[in-house]
């Protein structure tokens, strides 16, 4: 396994816990679940993927 590997689940379990926070119930109109659904999901694979990118570059740069 890669660091990168572990730095990708530690920002996975980060990202996911600081999302819980966010109410989305106000974003979208009654009854779109699913695209209330798709929205946090991309949402939540995009925040993951930049969190990661972003501390992967800063410890190269140290």
């Amino acid at each position: 396994m890669t660091a990168k590997f572990f730095l990708y689940m530690t920002s996975a379990v980060l990202v996911i816990w600081s999302m819980e926070s966010v109410n989305i119930n106000q974003i979208f109109k009654k009854n779109k679940v699913v695209q209330a659904r798709l929205f946090y999901f991309c949402l939540g694979i995009s925040l993951i993927y930049l969190v990661t990118n972003f501390f992967w570059d800063l410890f190269l740069a140290i």
